[in-house]
């Protein structure tokens, strides 16, 4: 059997592994854009107020989920005392999801202006009871890990989805009980 010198084409790592590996692919290029960008607009502003500034210590109900899709329009929701979201000062929030209840991490970054900023939730833990159609509960908890945005108008709340998901409007529960 005679010794062959190996392929050079097996020796060099494919040219797109490369690129992932060293950092020179296209995501890794629109990735430090992106951040650049953020860094940027932080320098530009009077600088990140407290967690949750305006946020905490609230509580609101669910009245709509305004889709992105023409298709699909504006959900009304026709109980929104079923559908509740209390933001704690310690970064909690306890939901109230038809007949589920609910429970997550939130951090909330204001912006300068102090209506409007950055809101991310954690995973949100809630319990499983079926509750009767249209099984809003399920989207709702399904969709808060993916809001990115706040915005305080007209007395409502606005969660706006990553990516123009939706947006859902929140209006402030007016009396004194807590959500149970």
């Amino acid at each position: 059997m005679k010794d062959r010198a190996p392929d050079a084409r097996r020796c060099r790592p494919a040219p797109e592994l490369k690129s992932r590996r060293w950092g020179y692919g296209r995501h890794m290029r629109i990735g430090r854009s992106a951040l650049a960008i953020l860094l940027l607009a932080g320098c530009a502003s009077s600088g990140p107020q407290p967690l949750g500034l305006g946020l905490g210590g609230t509580a609101w109900q669910l009245v709509a989920i305004q889709s992105m899709d023409d298709t699909q329009g504006t959900t009304k929701i026709n109980a929104p005392e079923r559908f509740t979201l209390q933001f704690g000062s310690d970064g909690q929030a306890n939901l109230r999801l038809d007949c589920n209840r609910g429970m997550g991490r939130y951090d909330a970054t204001a912006a300068s202006d102090g209506r409007s900023g950055a809101i991310q939730f954690g995973p949100i833990a809630a319990t499983r009871a079926r509750c009767p159609p249209p099984h809003l509960d399920e989207r709702v908890a399904r969709d808060l890990p993916h809001v990115r945005g706040y915005l305080l108008k007209d007395g409502k709340l606005f969660l706006s989805l990553m990516a123009d998901g939706g947006i859902y409007e929140w209006a402030p529960i007016t009396s004194k009980k807590t959500i149970r």
